[in-house]
């Protein structure tokens, strides 16, 4: 099973300009060959692949000397990183390549050769770089990737595969259904709810006096790129707060649960909404998901991901009667059916939670609700009907459970 482990690593002065000479060579070598790609495309109205353009780094390192200080590993991964970047853009998995910038975040990758010592990490080139290894890597190594954020702190992402064979995943034991929000982050089917950590407003006042000094600093010059270190460690002490919270709750709800259920959100389509947009931005909803997802598999556990137009908050828990429109500003509701008083958040966490395991057991993953399906014009026979078929499917779910 492939695992990764982020390190810290701690460079001496002349290991940290070798390491942005090849930052550099990597970075120019991609601008090229993107840039030979784009005009190859122009001229003949075909491609090049990244294998293409892997041969002509021999010709290069002729002409631009500089480019044998690099590894020529790294060399020859950025052509095939290159590569798959064209193949997820024309399969609609990302965007269109785009020109690397020497500001930000910077990185290379070694394929092979890089040996993990207890206190050091020996890098092709470069040396014996001291590290902060707090985790056990044993088996084949993969990847090394060797990266440097605005702060000028560098990392290294270790991938290596530990032998193990992946568990198969279990049903035996206790569900938990979660619906994410923004008053509270999230909310458990159990009745839990965890707090938002707002984590941007309370670095809020020292983030807008560092971006004020450096609104006011001349661009290009020395004391504008102090000002803009300054800034990069503001948002990086707010991203290890994010990341933190995160991974301690991840961590928690993936040890006592087994089958972990949350609702597939549109987090893109949300961030239109300028009145949410930071909130949505902040709060790390796609983050949380994908650590709960890898964490769960990793332990034989199931995450369950549930469609967003199921209505898990219009829809009563006890009865599955279903509203008509229930705005963000109702909270706790009644039904009209079985008059039972909902908290909404805890009911669309049941609801999500009994959706996921009727989708895990009826083996098909069918879709319980109808988004299509127009619910205007509605008559007594249509109620009546929509009710009956409620009654079954409510029957079918607490068969399931």
């Amino acid at each position: 099973m492939l695992k990764v482990v982020k390190v810290r690593l701690y460079p001496n002065s002349q290991q940290q300009q070798l390491l942005e000479q090849s930052f550099g060579n990597c970075r120019w070598l991609w601008n090229y060959f993107l840039n030979l790609m784009n005009q190859t495309y122009q001229e003949t109205g075909k491609g090049l692949s990244g294998y293409d353009v892997k041969k002509l780094i021999p010709q290069l390192k002729k002409e631009y000397e500089w480019l044998t200080l690099t590894y020529s590993q790294c060399l020859q991964q950025v052509c095939l990183n290159l590569g798959v970047a064209f193949n997820n853009f024309f399969e609609k998995r990302a965007k269109y390549p785009r020109f690397k910038s020497k500001h930000g975040k910077q990185s290379i990758q070694y394929p092979q050769n890089v040996k993990v010592a207890q206190h050091h990490l020996t890098i092709p080139k470069i040396g014996n770089v001291s590290a902060t290894i707090h985790r056990t890597i044993e088996g084949k190594l993969k990847t090394v990737t060797i990266s440097k954020n605005s702060s000028n702190q560098y990392f290294a992402a270790i991938l290596f595969n530990d032998g193990l064979d992946k568990p198969q995943p279990s049903m035996q034991g206790k569900a938990i259904g979660i619906d994410l929000g923004l008053n509270h982050f999230a909310v458990t089917s159990d009745g839990s709810k965890f707090d938002n950590p707002r984590l941007l407003n309370k670095h809020h006042n020292n983030l807008k006096l560092k971006q004020q000094q450096l609104s006011r600093k001349q661009k290009g010059s020395s004391n504008c790129n102090k000002a803009r270190k300054k800034v990069a460690r503001v948002h990086r002490k707010i991203t290890n707060c994010r990341e933190d919270f995160l991974h301690k709750l991840s961590r928690r709800i993936v040890n006592e649960n087994q089958v972990i259920v949350v609702e597939n959100l549109n987090i893109k389509g949300m961030m239109h909404n300028h009145c949410l947009a930071k909130s949505i931005h902040q709060v790390g909803w796609g983050m949380f998901c994908t650590m709960l997802k890898y964490k769960a598999e990793a332990e034989g556990k199931i995450y369950q991901e549930v469609d967003r137009f199921f209505p898990s908050s219009k829809t009563c828990h006890v009865c599955l009667n279903q509203v008509g429109s229930l705005s963000l500003a109702v909270r706790n509701w009644t039904c009209t059916h079985c008059l039972t008083i909902h908290d909404r958040d805890i009911n669309a966490a049941l609801n999500l939670r009994n959706e996921g395991l009727r989708i895990l057991t009826s083996g098909r993953g069918d879709k319980a609700c109808c988004p299509d399906v127009s619910r205007s014009n509605r008559g007594r026979k249509k109620s009546t009907t929509a009710l009956s078929v409620g009654q079954e499917a409510y029957c079918v779910r607490k068969a399931s459970l």
